[in-house]
């Protein structure tokens, strides 16, 4: 199932997708989606509504250098545990909305990453199990990097935190058929392919993640959680747009416009 937070004609809603291409429609949701799914019976062609990002969680919680080759590419060690970051909520921003290039930075990067989202019950001390049934679905991300002020800073926050810097949606996939143990993770600017990996390839999975940060903070319903990018992360340039794509979830995508 595809959940999407959407602008409709008379407000804001969480809907859920129906059908493919043009005759594709969204049906509203009564109030949140993480419980039993009840339809208003409203319905919009899809055509005639906006995504929004799926979720506003209350913190995204990251891992950094997951991915073997990522880590290599930037002269770094695959980190014995998860190395875990923080972006905060006001980093985030949904499909077609512009990622502001910050004037302080003049090497801002993509990193398309698979994204997890936490269930009902949230998540809080758990095993690698236990955390399986706390991921409510998954979608796109791009963990946008300000390069140069993240070799300045050493530590994360300010490099990955500027408004805009973590485009997440399109749509918020829950379907436990789909298979996220060795699903295709592509970034593409401008048309041009900068990452092509693979989920297998995560030094540490999703539900281990989830896991690892649960012991150390409590995640709320509706928290998001990226596991890492794949080699190939680059720079971006005002006026070019930047695809995130996960297979079985969809396509991200996000105009770079320069800051204000």
């Amino acid at each position: 199932m595809r959940i999407a937070r959407i602008a409709q004609p008379t407000g804001m809603s969480f809907a859920v997708l129906e059908g493919e291409g043009p005759g594709a429609t969204a049906a509203e949701i009564e109030g949140h989606p993480f419980a039993q799914i009840k339809l208003t019976g409203q319905r919009w062609a899809l055509e005639d509504v906006r995504l929004l990002a799926p979720i506003l969680p209350s913190k995204v919680v990251c891992v950094g250098r997951n991915y073997a080759d990522h880590a290599a590419e930037l002269g770094n060690e695959v980190p014995k545990e998860p190395l875990l970051f923080l972006k905060p909520s006001t980093s985030v921003i949904g499909p077609s909305e512009a990622i502001r290039l910050p004037a302080v930075s003049d090497q801002v990067e993509h990193e398309a990453e698979l994204a997890v989202v936490i269930g009902l019950h949230g998540a809080r001390g758990l095993d690698r199990e236990a955390a399986k049934s706390a991921i409510f679905g998954y979608t796109c991300a791009n963990d946008v990097t300000a390069r140069d002020i993240q070799r300045q800073d050493v530590q994360f926050t300010r490099a990955k935190g500027f408004d805009s810097f973590c485009p997440i949606g399109p749509w918020i996939e829950t379907s436990p058929e789909v298979d996220m143990a060795d699903a295709e993770i592509r970034c593409e600017v401008d048309g041009e392919v900068r990452q092509l990996g693979s989920t297998k390839d995560m030094v540490f999975d999703a539900a281990a993640i989830v896991a690892y940060a649960s012991q150390v903070m409590t995640l709320l319903p509706g928290d998001v959680v990226l596991t890492g990018t794949p080699a190939g992360v680059g720079p971006l340039q005002a006026g070019e747009t930047v695809s995130v794509s996960v297979a079985g979830i969809g396509t991200l995508s996000n105009k770079v416009v320069p800051s204000e």
